[in-house]
């Protein structure tokens, strides 16, 4: 379904399709790269990020490969209708989009170092669409469950954003929503699970754009802690 025109226009809740009041398909219970848990439950002090980058193959790939990440799965997010099916999500009348949910440990990684991965390897200023593919199911997204998550979230959209107006480029158009707002999150069917994995010579289009997100600065209003600056040497 990838690579075909869709419509760029949000479907209303009341357009949407009807959906379901439960899955029409099973959804795998272990990670077939991870090993973990899909569904959960997963270690104590997990959290859960969820990101749409255009295409969830890739977009899945590139987080299971990150350090500190526990599990991913693909799946549906943002929209209206219930326990959407693919074939559903492609003609964009269930208003989501395709994400990829991130378990991860947030004592060996963290959301900024996360969301490094997801503004360097897509382009967020093509409002519904990543290249060929066209649709509000592949429109950019983070939806967060913390507090944590939002203000990385908003501290790297606008660090990505000054690098992008630096290099001449648009305006970020990336939906930043809570998950409560957002939610629910529906597993994709089995086959989309670590789709590239399944299938190693898949269709991928995700990959560097060239730019770098800078993470770990000190914001404009804020002043580093003593202890972080270094005394005279004279």
């Amino acid at each position: 379904m990838f690579g075909l025109g869709r419509s760029t226009q949000m479907v209303s809740e009341e357009q949407a399709l009807p959906g379901r009041t439960a899955p029409t398909f099973a959804v795998p219970e272990t990670h077939e790269v991870l090993g973990t848990p899909i569904q959960g439950p997963w270690p104590e002090g997990s959290e859960v990020l969820y990101i749409a980058m255009g295409c969830f193959w890739g977009a899945e790939r590139i987080f299971w490969r990150q350090p500190g990440v526990v599990s991913t799965a693909a799946g549906y997010l943002g929209g209206f209708t219930p326990y959407p099916t693919y074939e559903e999500t492609c003609t964009g009348r269930t208003g989501h989009t395709e994400a990829v949910q991130v378990v991860y440990d947030p004592s060996l990684t963290s959301p900024e170092l996360l969301l490094k991965e997801f503004w360097e390897n897509h382009d967020p200023t093509t409002a519904n669409r990543q290249g060929n593919d066209i649709g509000t199911q592949y429109r950019s997204a983070i939806y967060w469950t913390t507090p944590g998550q939002e203000a990385a979230a908003r501290a790297t959209f606008d660090a990505f954003q000054q690098v992008l107006t630096e290099h001449g480029h648009g305006t970020i158009s990336t939906e930043l929503r809570p998950f409560t707002e957002a939610g629910p999150f529906y597993y994709a069917e089995d086959y989309h699970q670590q789709y590239l994995h399944k299938n190693p010579g898949g269709y991928c289009n995700h990959g560097p754009n060239g730019l770098t997100c800078p993470v770990g600065l000190v914001r404009q209003d804020q002043v580093p802690a003593q202890v972080d600056v270094a005394p005279p040497t004279d």
